[in-house]
């Protein structure tokens, strides 16, 4: 049995005009693609392909199936063969496994945990209609210019005021209390109850490729700060954030009939677009554009439109959209809509031919955007030298030579630079990632091949947010000038290197709580600041430096891992790789359940994490002037008692901290 990740990746990465197109000669017509049919003669083309649906279908024949049917009919193949040609074409590697009692347990929880999120999602449609409902989520969606089609297309809903409705609800229907709690659509307090994750909110289902719900953004309707404007289901066995996109299942056709797809922010972007009439439109879930996003999207066309707001943040993240859609062999374009407006607001007040007019005569190429919101008109011929090498470096995603070939010779004579040094630099950085390529598949095939062979587990069965053992192992040989902080500041890295881009988002009764979420890069940076704390050790310093200054050239959280484990410095490679690759040790004893939420348990640890290093710090000191006190002459021993006073007294602070936070109830 090939494993059902492995047979989800391969289905998810198979294009079927890829794969029927290196057996017959295909052709476009609109949405779709034709060509005489390869299972029986014909001379008039009655075999189409349809990569939205990702089906073939013989109108002549009737011989019909998906990309992995098509490999088993024309090559004669079983499915595990099909699946294993597939494997090989796309570079994924297929291990078979006989099918266990537990893949079956895994396989039938899999479909428990989306039966119980489809009956949340009923549950909540169901409450828009109650008179709470009425009044508070229906009359807001209306004051947003929703028809009720649109309401009900989208399938969008109430959750009630009660703490605990659909948990009742749910028990009654007979849903284990483990599905409701696993999908995040309940919290289990300190004491044992049962509570709602979402309540007082209206609410947005998230729904897969194929049409199923997976998830839920919340929304409050109050004003009180203290309230978080949006509550959002965690990750789980069946919601991956950056392997999905909101709107996909309703937009996948339109997209691949208009051969362009509209990407942008917001629930309310998207669902204000449909309704005005554009229905190719997508946003990502509450999260940055990510890798597995873009080839969800280029799956059903190479054309890409980026419609984010246009502000500083805006262009940021255009910016580094337009890297991972070129990177991914598609054609970007940028929109830009006028100061103050959001793909909502304008379409709410514009008709369908104006808001069409904008995006065509607005939408830039990359190299036009780059020009204006990065060299922005300036003359100085060092930012120019600058940007220049930004955009060949940018012109290097592209995997098409024949398109980096136009690209470099449109620039090269637009900015008065021999076409040849373009070339070259791109030659050389093309280079690099092909060396990094390289490396990155060399570590994994020896960890995979570890794994087989039973000397570790394999990674799939490790959690990625893992702690790295922390002491250090017998391969590390940097120097360290501080063993004693250094289990500390390794955990504290390890957080920072792994998860750096996840959201941490703490309860309101919590003394770290904000309006906003901030990603647990920031708040662990923010809180050693606080201090004006940096690491002890050096090497740990310079990898904790190097991974913000990447962040602030703008590069993804993945990204800045690839860098730092492939860079120039190799006590930093050394120190970044130990850490990004997972470890099957955990620091921390609490975290044994690899089920538990990846938010819940970064709530939890890296808060702690900062609290234990900043108690080992005063121990230091306070150990320091126990030292001092040993050879303080008289006028200087009064000195010391005080600052040791003070110490103790932050340090009896912290460790209350840190037992209330693990304090059993």
């Amino acid at each position: 049995m090939i494993p059902k990740e492995t047979v989800e990746r391969i289905i998810d990465t198979a294009r079927i005009e890829e794969v029927v197109g290196d057996f017959v000669a295909l052709k476009r017509r609109g949405a779709n693609y034709i060509a005489c049919c390869p299972f029986h003669n014909e001379k008039t083309p009655s075999f189409s392909v349809s990569p939205a649906k990702g089906i073939y279908k013989c109108f002549g024949c009737g011989k019909s199936g998906t990309a992995v049917g098509f490999v088993m009919e024309h090559e004669n193949m079983s499915y595990v063969e099909a699946l294993k040609y597939l494997g090989a074409k796309y570079h994924i590697e297929v291990v078979e496994k006989e099918e266990s009692a537990e893949d079956i347990a895994k396989k039938q929880h899999g479909e428990s945990l989306m039966l119980v999120s489809d009956f949340a999602w009923k549950f909540f449609i169901s409450q828009l209609d109650t008179p709470q409902g009425k009044a508070v989520g229906y009359q807001y969606f209306k004051s947003r210019g929703l028809e009720d089609a649109t309401i009900e297309r989208f399938g969008l809903g109430w959750a009630p005021v009660g703490k605990d409705l659909l948990v009742k609800k749910a028990r009654e229907a007979g849903f284990k209390e483990e599905f409701l709690t696993e999908t995040g659509l309940a919290v289990k307090r300190d004491d044992g109850t049962l509570v709602d994750r979402f309540y007082d909110r209206v609410v947005f289902p998230i729904h897969s490729v194929s049409g199923r719900v997976v998830a839920f953004g919340c929304r409050t309707l109050r004003s009180d700060k203290t309230v978080a404007k949006y509550v959002n289901s965690p990750e789980s066995e069946i919601y991956i954030k950056s392997r999905t996109l909101y709107a996909l299942h309703l937009a996948k056709n339109e997209i691949a009939r208009q051969d362009r797809c509209i990407l942008v922010e917001g629930y309310l972007d998207v669902i204000s677009m449909h309704q005005l009439g554009i229905t190719n439109v997508v946003a990502s879930c509450g999260t940055s554009l990510t890798v597995e996003q873009v080839r969800l999207i280029h799956k059903f066309t190479d054309n890409i439109d980026i419609i984010y707001d246009g502000d500083s943040a805006g262009i940021h993240a255009s910016l580094r959209a337009i890297k991972l859609v070129l990177e991914d062999g598609m054609n970007p374009h940028i929109v830009l809509l006028p100061d103050d407006d959001d793909p909502d607001s304008y379409s709410r007040k514009h008709t369908l031919e104006e808001v069409r007019d904008f995006i065509s005569t607005h939408e830039q190429d990359f190299v036009d955007f780059m020009v204006d919101n990065l060299l922005a008109g300036s003359k100085d011929p060092l930012k120019m030298a600058e940007f220049i090498n930004e955009l060949a470096d940018t012109i290097a995603l592209i995997p098409d030579p024949v398109k980096r070939s136009v690209y470099v010779e449109s620039c090269a004579e637009r900015f008065n630079v021999a076409s040849t040094i373009l070339f070259e630099r791109i030659r050389q950085k093309r280079q690099e990632r092909i060396e990094a390529e390289r490396k990155r598949q060399e570590r994994e095939e020896n960890l995979q091949g570890a794994a087989r062979e039973g000397s570790m587990p394999a990674r799939e069965d490790v959690p990625q947010t893992a702690v790295p053992d922390s002491g250090e192992s017998a391969s590390q040989k940097v120097v360290l000038n501080d063993p004693y902080l250094a289990p500390c500041e390794k955990e504290i890295l390890s957080f920072v290197l792994n998860n750096g881009d996840e959201l941490l988002e703490f309860d309101v009764d919590s003394d770290m709580y904000s309006e906003e979420p901030v990603t647990v890069a920031d708040f662990i940076d923010s809180a050693l600041d606080a201090d004006k704390e940096d690491f002890v050790n050096e090497i740990y310093y310079r990898v904790y430096e190097e991974y913000f200054t990447l962040l602030d050239e703008g590069l993804d959280h993945s990204q800045i891992q690839q860098r730092l484990m492939n860079g120039q410095d190799r006590d930093i490679a050394q120190v970044a790789t130990e850490l990004i690759i997972p470890k099957y040790t955990l620091t921390v004893s609490n975290y044994q359940n690899s089920m538990t939420a990846l938010q819940t348990t970064l709530v939890t640890y890296v808060p702690r994490a900062i609290l234990v290093y900043k108690v080992k710090r005063l121990e230091k000191q306070m150990r320091e002037c126990s030292l001092e006190l040993k050879t303080a002459g008289p006028e200087e021993i009064t000195g010391i008692l005080e600052r040791l006073k003070q110490l103790q007294s932050i340090n009896n602070v912290l460790n209350k901290r840190l037992g209330r936070g693990f304090e059993k109830k």
